[in-house]
């Protein structure tokens, strides 16, 4: 099979991380007869520096036909100070807009051999395994109107919450499609006490819920579920909520798997004529410009990430199965970064090697 992959480093730790995951992406090509055709492309930081722009047409273009998308990281301190559609991040807003990701998945879980890595109780986070479904493409990051106008006491800052039916309908499709193969629940998470969007959404979930009768639903707000994913994670299966909600949930459940240097995500389009889904992996750590070029920072995410685009954008779940059982291995030998194996770290590309070569044992 012919795998066209489009890779963006991006900035800070990107290129570190992106270059281990393409490193198992080709062990994987070897192994099982496949042909890796891979193509770089400038995004955010790097791309302003060369081009003046956070997302460069080539790149918007090339993404839109390439067979998935590999994102190492976007955002660079020397950015901070210009206008938010002049920043790094805004090229990945715009990649998203442009790839038609709607859907971001991102799998949770507590590794047997990293219990005690977590700030939290072994007992509390002990058998977590959760995937959190977060909207991608509206909600207050895209809303209209928006702005920052004026300038001292009288300045005045707006921004917008907006969503269709449409769009939490396929997103909440895809979390229900997820629940069927893991535990089976769903837990829809909204402000509905407050905001009438999330009355839309709750209204909608349950709409969709009539076509899964053999899943599970609840309804939970959002400050009640920050709090269980603390208090007792083990009680969730798939975690459905909106784009901001979804931003900083994923990120507090990053407290529960050790280090947030572990956590994949896959964010998903339509099902293509081909049967793949339009898709743009990454870790979700971000840039960390202070670990950048010290060879600390942890490439498991990245390789997860490569897993998932095995699995969504070119149906390959037996190589995908075989490079997340890869991960379990490595992490089980305890050959981790610095954020995980302080006494004894590995390099990242040791990681990135360590992970190949588990694949060529297995094989």
């Amino acid at each position: 099979m012919d795998l066209n992959v489009l890779v963006l480093p991006g900035d800070g730790i990107g290129p570190e991380v992106t270059r281990e995951a393409v490193k198992v992406l080709q062990a994987v090509a070897v192994l099982a007869g496949h042909r890796l055709d891979t193509a770089e492309g400038l995004i955010g930081g790097a791309a302003l520096a060369a081009t003046g722009e956070p997302l460069p047409p080539e790149t918007r273009a090339r993404a839109r036909t390439a067979g998935a998308v590999l994102l190492g990281a976007v955002g660079s301190p020397e950015f901070d100070s210009l206008p938010p559609d002049r920043r790094p991040e805004r090229g990945l807003l715009d990649l998203r807009q442009a790839m038609g990701v709607y859907a971001n998945l991102r799998p949770v879980r507590a590794w047997a051999p990293l219990a005690g890595t977590s700030p939290l109780k072994d007992a509390v986070v002990t058998g977590t395994d959760l995937l959190i479904v977060r909207e991608l493409t509206g909600g207050l990051y895209y809303g209209r109107p928006r702005g920052l106008f004026g300038d001292g006491p009288a300045a005045e800052a707006v921004n917008t919450m907006q969503y269709s039916y449409g769009e939490v309908e396929r997103v909440a499709r895809i979390a229900f499609a997820g629940a069927r193969r893991r535990r089976g629940r769903v837990t829809s998470v909204d402000k509905s006490n407050v905001l009438e969007c999330s009355r839309l959404w709750r209204r909608v979930v349950e709409d969709v819920a009539a076509d899964f009768p053999d899943i599970g639903l609840e309804h939970m707000l959002v400050d009640t579920c920050a709090m269980q994913l603390i208090l007792n994670p083990g009680r969730f299966d798939v975690l459905l909520t909106e784009n901001m909600f979804g931003d900083i949930l994923s990120d507090e459940a990053a407290v529960l798997a050790g280090s947030i240097g572990l956590l994949a995500s896959a964010s998903l389009g339509a099902v293509g004529p081909g049967g793949g889904r339009a898709g743009l992996y990454e870790p979700v750590h971000g840039s960390a410009p202070d670990l950048a070029g010290r060879g600390a920072a942890n490439p498991i995410g990245a390789i997860g990430s490569a897993a998932a685009l095995l699995r969504f954008s070119f149906g390959l779940g037996r190589e995908a199965d075989a490079v997340e059982r890869a991960i379990g291995a490595v992490i089980a030998a305890g050959v981790l970064t610095a954020d995980l194996r302080p006494d004894r770290p590995a390099e990242t590309t040791a990681v990135g090697d360590a992970v190949c070569a588990a694949l060529r044992r297995a094989a």
